[in-house]
């Protein structure tokens, strides 16, 4: 084999790498956005709109949570949102005003009235 044909040989075999790597990187952006993709359809939209009453979720609370006890504080009311995510919000007995972000907040919803349902015990039925 002389020099030159070794010479492009090897011109060849960079060149292969080369496009291998190029491919790797092009296979990884194609994962990295249909992840992307599939975690951001999960994400549930919530709209919030001047007036609304929400609940804020208490970050703080996760180092030593009681059981039973809840992690969201409020009701606060809604005073301004921006199309980004932020809201602000205001404490209804303290009337302090504050900017969060809207994934930490939920609707607080008022007015549920509780129903009674008739209990059926399983023991009092006739037999068929």
């Amino acid at each position: 084999m002389d020099m030159k044909e070794a010479g492009s040989q090897r011109k060849l075999q960079l060149q292969e790498l080369e496009e291998l790597r190029l491919e790797a990187y092009e296979n990884s952006r194609i994962y990295k956005e249909k992840t992307k993709a599939a975690h951001d359809k999960l994400i549930a939209k919530k709209e919030f709109n001047v007036g609304n009453k929400v609940l804020l979720y208490n970050s703080r609370l996760k180092l030593m949570p009681g059981k039973l006890r809840s992690r969201w504080v409020g009701p606060f009311v809604v005073t301004h949102f921006s199309p980004y995510g932020a809201v602000e919000i205001m404490d209804g007995s303290t009337t302090k005003k504050f900017i969060v972000n809207g994934q930490r907040l939920k609707h607080f919803y008022e007015g549920f009235t509780e129903h009674t349902v008739d209990e059926l015990s399983l023991l009092d039925l006739p037999p068929t």
